[in-house]
């Protein structure tokens, strides 16, 4: 099942996408897909759902982010075997973890704004994982049960603050507007295996990252049974996944991103993204 979430920022309404591609409104069954709605059960129950009699909605509303209350946004680094290529690195032997604002999180086409005075600012596409279930210290064997689904993410970076601000990646991160995910959230039960997902980046119709999750170094089941071992991994958390080769930091000579840009990504599956930067 797609799920995803319309309307003005604040103002969002619960939806799901039919058969044939159609935005159905849900908001007369499902006050919001909150983190309860989450669990394996819940979704059993949406998947119930006959989505050609809920009420048609234009498709040029705006998507805000599929999933409402999140508690927790958490980021993976150098996690893909080119990208720790381009950047000079070694393989990490654990996952390298940071955070991101709750304040970043914006829909997936809303604007890339770019903070006052950055030269820096940076795309990163990633696999974003969505947690359905409270997960405490699980394996790896059974780590992909407490996954609800999976989303597109651009992991905005500004390098500047990232690398050259003491060394805390947050910093670089965080900015508001810096965590497009969406347009939906693709159930697992319809994605079995995040490991064979094509992904693609294009700014200003100029592909600049190509790849596919294969690449990743540390696998969506490593990563959520790493982070559970330390921490604990709440129902609507968001899990971005690292990013493949290609980032404007690696370019030579590095480019960024400016006003008046146009950002695309898309993920097999998961949709497509469009963001201008302003």
């Amino acid at each position: 099942m797609k799920l995803l979430r319309y309307g003005p920022v604040g103002a969002e309404k619960p939806a799901a996408l039919d058969a044939a591609g159609r935005i159905r409104d849900l908001s007369l069954l499902v006050p919001d897909l909150t983190p309860d709605w989450l669990s394996q059960e819940r979704l059993r129950a949406l998947t119930a759902i006959d989505l050609e009699k809920m009420p048609l909605v234009a498709n040029d509303v705006r998507i805000g982010t599929p999933v409402a209350g999140v508690r927790q946004f958490v980021a993976i680094g150098l996690n893909y075997r080119k990208h720790a290529e381009e950047s000079g690195l070694p393989l990490p032997a654990e996952p390298i973890v940071f955070t991101k604002a709750l304040t970043s999180l914006s829909g997936p086409n809303d604007d890339i704004v770019l903070p006052q005075g950055s030269e820096q600012t940076d795309w990163e596409i990633e696999l974003g994982v969505v947690i359905g279930t409270t997960a405490r210290k699980v394996g790896k064997d059974e780590a992909l049960r407490y996954v609800a689904g999976y989303c597109l993410a651009n992991d905005v970076s500004e390098r500047h603050w990232q690398i050259h601000r003491n060394g805390q990646w947050g910093k670089g991160k965080s900015f508001d507007s810096f965590g497009p995910i969406g347009p939906w959230l693709v159930t697992s039960d319809e994605l079995p295996d995040p490991q064979v997902l094509d992904m693609e980046l294009q700014v200003n119709g100029k592909t600049m990252q190509k790849s596919n999750t294969s690449d990743m170094i540390f696998s969506v089941a490593e990563i959520v049974s790493y982070l559970s071992q330390f921490m604990t991994l709440l129902p609507g958390d968001v899990i971005v996944t690292g990013t493949p080769a290609g980032v404007g930091l690696g370019c030579k000579p590095a480019t960024f991103l400016r006003r008046g840009d146009v950002v695309m990504l898309t993920i097999d599956q998961l949709g497509t993204q469009i963001q201008h930067v302003v």
